[in-house]
């Protein structure tokens, strides 16, 4: 069976305007907060492995940091777990962190990386406690508050330790990141997903940051997608209270990547297949991004 004339020109478009990004991407790390529906719809779980096997074997080196906020409150439903959220924040007591430990470090973890290896890839899954990749200090309040309340077992990123992943990065793996971390104070700590991949992307200087999310980027005050925005735009839009609850901590995670290093960074919609490739790969790309520059570069 061969192509037809425009399928065959359509499929010949499609691999020359990827050369470029190829070229220009290979052996950069790109870090991915993976969530959101990608996670829970199968056909979206398996095009978002594909993509990073496919940028795997092509030499670029993506780190994947999922979260898994649905399936933890699924269980703490069945359990009967009251849950609370403050400033897009889970409030974390004892009882929450176990069920929190529980799916992120094992069951989604070890599906990501199940995932992944059905697709011809490599992965290692892992949580911030392997090899002291993450060191967690407790959060003070949460994004959004006016004053510090108090949210349990909730943590930020005190320290990195890149040498885990500096020795997967440069071999066949990937690695599958739960964002859980133990503190210096002997405590399980609970990290906002989107908050450890910015950390991480910021302390690899990664070429990109890349956030799944469920709506199809950063919106604003009519529901309209804000594409290529600069630095001083979006800490305008903070501002302006345009960008508030469970968006804040992600845009503030990418903010501040972008401002320490990392090329740029992207709110990306989770609910279209293959969305990373798209972003990668394609020269409009999908979703917002966001750089140091007025226009920056994908």
């Amino acid at each position: 069976m061969s192509l037809s004339l425009d399928a065959a020109g359509d499929f010949a478009r499609v691999l020359t305007e990827s050369l470029p990004y190829i070229q220009r991407f290979t052996g950069r790390t790109f870090v991915i907060k993976f969530g959101g529906n990608a996670m829970i719809d199968p056909e979206l779980h398996e095009s978002f492995a594909r993509d990073v096997v496919l940028m795997k074997l092509v030499g670029m080196n993506p780190i994947i940091v999922h979260g898994g906020g649905p399936q933890i409150g699924d269980l703490l439903e069945r359990l009967e777990i009251k849950s609370e959220f403050v400033g897009g924040m889970r409030v974390t007591d004892e009882h929450t962190m176990d069920v929190v430990e529980m799916v992120l470090g094992a069951s989604v973890n070890k599906e990501i990386v199940d995932s992944i290896h059905r697709n011809g890839g490599r992965a290692v899954g892992l949580t911030g406690k392997d090899g002291k990749l993450l060191t967690a200090k407790k959060l003070r309040g949460a994004f959004g508050t006016a004053s510090e309340v108090d949210i349990g077992q909730v943590g930020e990123v005190a320290h990195v330790d890149t040498d885990v992943l500096d020795m997967l990065s440069h071999s066949d793996y990937i690695p599958v990141i739960a964002p859980i971390a133990g503190g210096t104070d002997g405590e399980t700590y609970n990290i906002n997903a989107d908050l450890v991949a910015g950390k991480l992307a910021e302390v690899l200087k990664a070429e990109k940051l890349m956030l799944l999310t469920n709506v199809a980027g950063l919106l604003d005050a009519q529901g309209n997608t804000l594409t290529g925005l600069s630095t001083e735009q979006v800490d305008q839009l903070i501002a302006e209270g345009i960008i508030q609850g469970g968006m804040l901590p992600k845009i503030q995670c990418a903010l501040d990547a972008v401002k320490h290093g990392v090329n740029s960074a992207h709110i990306i919609d989770g609910r279209v297949p293959h969305a990373a490739l798209l972003e990668i790969f394609s020269d409009e790309g999908i979703g917002t991004l966001i750089t140091n520059g007025t226009l920056g570069e994908k």
